[in-house]
């Protein structure tokens, strides 16, 4: 497997990002979810990163999303259904805690859903490191949005 930085526009990772968009929507209450679609994820402020197979396929994807004042956001993780399970997401999200430490970022968040389906993801945040915290930018206290963070 190899993570390296990627363009969320190219054609290959356009079938991930859909996938993305499906699984937040069908475990996420409507007008909740805060995914970024490929467009808002090629913004300046978001990098964006995939795993890659050694055949060249996308396997995942994750974007840290710079919030200023040493501090990052995880935004849109998602790994192929066909992957899960096999170490993809633990090193996408490691390689951003990476790359955050090395911009000198003091503090790293994310957020995801309440229900069932989001379930493994908060599971593995929290054997990373990353502990329920209070909502950040614009989530909202008392919805569907469950925050994460952990210091750097």
């Amino acid at each position: 497997m190899h993570i390296g930085l990627d363009d969320p526009l190219k054609p290959d990772v356009a079938g991930l990002l859909e996938a993305h968009g499906r699984f937040t929507a069908e475990h996420s209450p409507p007008g909740t979810c805060h995914r970024l679609d490929a467009h808002g994820l090629a913004r300046p402020e978001i990098t964006f990163w995939t795993a890659r197979d050694e055949t060249g396929a996308v396997l995942g994807c994750i974007a840290l999303k710079a919030l200023g004042e040493g501090r990052g956001e995880i935004k849109s993780m998602h790994v192929a259904a066909d992957r899960r399970g096999k170490g993809v997401a633990r090193a996408l999200v490691q390689a951003v805690i990476e790359e955050a430490r090395g911009r000198g970022y003091t503090w790293l968040g994310l957020e995801t859903g309440r229900s069932d389906g989001f379930a493994p993801s908060r599971a593995l945040y929290a054997r990373m490191g990353f502990e329920p915290c209070p909502p950040f930018g614009d989530y909202l206290p008392e919805t569907f949005s469950y925050c994460m963070s952990r210091t750097l």
